[in-house]
């Protein structure tokens, strides 16, 4: 029992005993890793996603009535079809009856048209031989032959129109695509109007993109025909589109500049409803930085590092962003600037730091 007291005298003495010793050195500012930039020029890259659209895109109807005789293959769903291809066959016996009652009718007009010209004909030289001029024009059947000439004109127009009607029962392609529904099916009776199939263009696409006011200003306008560069939303390279026409307007809903685009040799890999990355460039612009979209905080600041090592807090003016980059209008002064590469949510203007250089 003695020696454990001992033990425990001996601990407390020797606890007792340890030296503290208080310094006046501060730690050592935190090391920070920079990016060195310099002001350039560079051409701005303006880019919006926009929806791909087929430029013919349509739901086919009937333009006669009566009863559907034969049902193509090309009208089948998910078929691929050409342009005139044809597609459904609709009866066309009573057509075809209107057609040959057109033809006899001008038929009647002409003969009518050639019994007027023979009297207008028959009078002049009548009026020709005595020497005199006719009173009017009913003197010599001017009237009657235009009537005629304007009944052969309307049972022509009346025999086009009875030959479109005939035309109209054979139902073709108007232009090449997808058959993405159809409709219409073998004896159904369809009057004018009816839906018969769903057809969505493959050759032609467009896009309308929309872009901030900011970015519109970027352009280097006027960007009509300019040639633009489609993406997919993970980056892959899908050709190209050129401009057809851009701005003059805003949207009503989203107040944005609306630039419409043609994509008339499209990739294979391109498809009506998806959605692609549309890349413009823009007008060359000077005193610029481009940075790593990483020197960004959440609140849109970057830290600069001076030359006393100490920082600085600074609202950019974001002119555009590419990629994991940014481009931003350079500060006042030379440069070049030490930027902070990933800026800490500690940092406090006039913060002396340890800069470290990335390596750009």
């Amino acid at each position: 029992m003695a020696l454990f007291v001992a033990i425990v005298v001996l601990l407390f003495d020797t606890e007792d005993t340890i030296d503290v010793q208080a310094t006046t050195t501060s730690p050592p500012p935190p090391t920070v890793s920079v990016v060195t930039v310099a002001s350039a020029t560079v051409q701005a890259q303006v880019s919006a996603f926009a929806e791909v659209r087929p430029r013919w895109d349509a739901k086919l109807r009937s333009a006669v009535s009566g009863r559907i005789i034969a049902v193509h293959y090309a009208a089948l769903a998910g078929t691929k079809v050409e342009r005139g291809a044809p597609l459904f066959s609709i009866e066309n016996a009573p057509y075809q009856s209107a057609v040959a009652a057109a033809e006899m009718e001008l038929e009647q007009a002409e003969l009518v048209l050639l019994r007027a010209q023979n009297k207008v004909t028959v009078a002049q030289r009548q009026f020709d031989r005595d020497e005199t001029e006719p009173p009017n024009e009913l003197a010599v059947n001017l009237p009657q032959l235009r009537i005629a000439e304007k009944s052969v004109a309307a049972a022509q127009a009346r025999l086009n129109a009875a030959r479109n009607e005939l035309k109209d029962a054979e139902v073709v392609a108007p232009f090449s695509g997808f058959v993405t529904h159809r409709f219409a099916s073998l004896g159904q009776t369809v009057n004018p109007g009816d839906a018969l199939i769903h057809l969505s263009d493959d050759q032609q696409f467009e896009l309308v993109a929309e872009f901030s006011q900011a970015d519109w200003a970027l352009l280097d306008h006027p960007i009509s025909g300019a040639t633009a560069d489609l993406t997919q939303r993970s980056g892959g390279a899908l050709g190209r589109a050129q401009v057809r026409r851009g701005g003059g307007f805003l949207d009503q809903d989203t107040r944005q500049v609306r630039v419409f685009l043609d994509v008339t040799k499209p990739d294979e890999r391109i498809l009506a409803g998806d959605f692609l990355q549309v890349h413009i460039p823009g007008r060359r612009i000077s005193d610029t930085l481009t940075l790593p979209e990483s020197v960004l905080t959440r609140a849109g600041y970057i830290w600069l590092v001076d030359d006393k090592d100490q920082l600085q807090r600074l609202s950019p003016n974001i002119l555009f962003r590419s990629e994991s980059t940014v481009t931003v209008s350079a500060p006042e002064g030379t440069g070049p600037w030490r930027v902070a590469k990933t800026p800490l949510a500690s940092f406090l203007p006039g913060q002396r730091v340890t800069p470290q250089s990335d390596g750009g």
